[in-house]
């Protein structure tokens, strides 16, 4: 874990601090389509997007994504990010800042926490759910759970 988790008392309901990213960019866009060889033109090319309907170019969700396994490992370190899994819901736009948020979902044993976790943009909906395994160096009670 990092400072950033300092203040958090580990119980289940538990908010964890925010990360932001962006406003995103048709270069941070450009960037990740780049970096992951998906050369999909809806991502990069204002005028195929809107053939297709969209106003614009819009991002990718795993870079959506990115940014939130940057969040949990800027929280707890790479070494104790267990798992994570998400699923897609909103489109990114270029100008769409975007919060990273969780909460401890549930504490077992072992000090491994589950976190529900969500990549909101500033201006309105949840653009990615997540869920989270990740193992907190807080010291264990007796049954095995992070106090």
């Amino acid at each position: 874990m990092t400072d950033r988790t300092a203040g958090v008392e580990w119980t289940v309901g538990a908010a964890l601090p925010e990360r932001r990213f962006g406003p995103q960019t048709h270069t941070d866009i450009v960037r990740y389509q780049g970096a992951s060889g998906d050369f999909n033109p809806i991502h990069h090319d204002d005028e195929f997007a809107r053939s297709a309907g969209m106003p614009g170019v819009f991002s990718v969700g795993m870079l959506q994504a990115g940014y939130l396994g940057t969040y949990c490992v800027e929280l707890f370190g790479a070494e104790s990010v267990r798992r994570l899994s998400v699923r897609f819901a909103e489109q990114v736009w270029p100008g769409d800042e975007l919060v990273c948020r969780g909460v401890v979902a549930e504490l077992g044993p072992g000090g491994v926490a589950e976190l529900d976790l969500t990549v909101s943009r500033t201006n309105g909906g949840v653009a990615v759910s997540a869920s989270a395994t990740v193992v907190l160096e807080a010291a264990t009670d007796d049954d095995g759970t992070a106090s």
